[in-house]
């Protein structure tokens, strides 16, 4: 019987704190040995820790991505597409999660440009935003 391969499960997210919902997917997907990378791109031009709402949304990320025994990498690029791709690839991904883009235009749509730029046999797990229950 032929030995089963690894997922790497690649989950695109944001310094917000609902991107916890995100992490929670891969967990929930994850097999066995499975590896998740929680992954953070930031442009170069923006000043992350300019502000300490910043460095507390990445220490919760931080802290989600470790309960969920996840490795997580912030990459600094003005090319975030290119950024993710390359990530993707160097890492073997099989599985990208990425939230439901909020944009309404096509050219602005995250999701869409990244499945145009990556290189590599990936599925793509879109979760939907949650609903407000107010």
């Amino acid at each position: 019987m032929p030995k089963k391969k690894n997922k790497n499960i690649m989950i695109c997210v944001t310094q917000q704190k609902s991107c916890e919902r995100l992490i929670e997917r891969g967990a929930l997907i994850r097999e066995g040995s499975d590896v998740l990378h929680v992954v953070h791109v930031v442009k170069e031009s923006w000043k992350y820790f300019s502000e300490m709402e910043e460095s507390d949304a990445l220490d919760y990320l931080y802290e989600v991505s470790k309960a969920r025994q996840a490795q997580l990498s912030v990459i600094h690029s003005d090319d975030i597409e290119a950024s993710l791709s390359d990530f993707a690839k160097a890492h073997q991904v099989t599985v990208v999660i990425m939230g439901e883009s909020k944009e309404d235009s096509r050219q602005q749509d995250m999701i869409l440009r990244l499945k145009k730029k990556i290189s590599i046999d990936v599925t793509f797990d879109i979760v939907p935003e949650m609903e407000n229950d107010d």
